[in-house]
């Protein structure tokens, strides 16, 4: 759907994507929720399906599982069980707890419905916050004996059951929170908070200079470089802790900084919403903003972040 992946982050029990932005409408929504559960129930089925043909009849399965089970060959066995693991998968994710995958396509129908992203993100979070704190007690009352109708019952199963209620609690809370910040940047352009007339030095400048004339009399982390003029770099403070104090007067700024052409940079007229996912995607803590060749500003996160919690009242 075009939508870039930041990155994948697996936990023992299941992973969560970072999108670099929200799906654009209802339809992407649907179709990037709904292929996951069925890839999952497709493959378990097709798996199981071929356990069973190498298994053969088990006649008494049903009656005495244990002895069916072990009659299975290595193949049959890993074959039904990998299956019913990803069909059980399947079924788990269709689950409408957002940010699970069903959760996402009730909030697909939510959007639709409501023509909102937002609120329909609101709602779907409140669904998937109910189902995780059902979770917990549930996985609480399983570790004091009771019976759960599929979970069943006993300590690491409760505990494990609440420990999955407690991570989709923290999920749906900062999926929602997530829609929030980005509707509040959107359409906030970047020369409204930016820095204008940030702190320069040149590339000819001593690493000591750069310490004592910049460092240590501002609270910025990074400096854009400018020769006649022009950017030509960036430096930043852990540049600065890289080189040897011994060598700060005779290192210079241009030799440790990040040169202009590895830089991210923003224009004035730019989204505020897509430099903070600039910033989120690279792990830094400023962007220059030119406009054209020229530097007007920087926009650093902690002035993103002063102006969201300005707008606190509109979360």
């Amino acid at each position: 759907q075009g939508i870039p992946v930041r990155h994948i982050t697996l936990f023992l029990f299941g992973g969560v994507s970072s999108l670099q932005r929200e799906p654009t409408s209802p339809r992407t929504e649907f179709t990037m929720a709904i292929v996951g559960p069925l890839t999952s129930i497709v493959v378990g089925g097709l798996l199981l399906s071929i356990g069973g043909a190498i298994a053969g009849p088990l006649g008494d399965a049903m009656r005495n599982p244990v002895r069916a089970i072990a009659r299975l060959g290595p193949a049959a066995a890993l074959l039904l069980w990998l299956g019913s693991i990803n069909l059980m998968l399947g079924l788990f994710n269709l689950t409408p707890g957002f940010p699970l995958d069903g959760g996402r396509v009730l909030r697909s129908a939510l959007w639709a419905i409501a023509g909102d992203l937002r609120r329909a993100t609101r709602w779907a979070s409140w669904v998937g916050q109910t189902i995780a704190w059902f979770m917990i007690a549930a996985g609480i009352a399983m570790v004091f004996g009771a019976r759960i109708p599929f979970f069943g019952s006993g300590l690491v199963s409760g505990l494990w059951l609440a420990f999955i209620g407690w991570f989709l609690n923290n999920a749906a809370a900062q999926s929602y929170h997530q829609v929030v910040i980005r509707d509040i940047l959107e359409g906030v352009p970047v020369a409204r908070l930016m820095r204008t007339n940030p702190p320069t030095c040149q590339p000819r400048c001593t690493v000591s200079n750069l310490v004592y004339d910049h460092v240590m009399v501002t609270d910025d982390h990074a400096f854009p470089v400018l020769d006649e003029g022009e950017l030509v770099g960036l430096v930043t403070i852990d540049d600065v802790r890289k080189v040897p104090r011994d060598a700060w007067g005779v290192t210079t700024v241009g030799e440790i900084m990040t040169s202009a052409v590895e830089l991210v940079v923003v224009s004035p007229d730019d989204d505020s919403a897509e430099a903070l996912f600039k910033l989120a995607q690279r792990d830094i803590r400023q962007l220059p903003v030119l406009n054209g060749a020229e530097l007007v500003g920087m926009l650093r996160r902690r002035d993103i972040v002063k102006w969201l919690q300005l707008q606190a009242d509109a979360a």
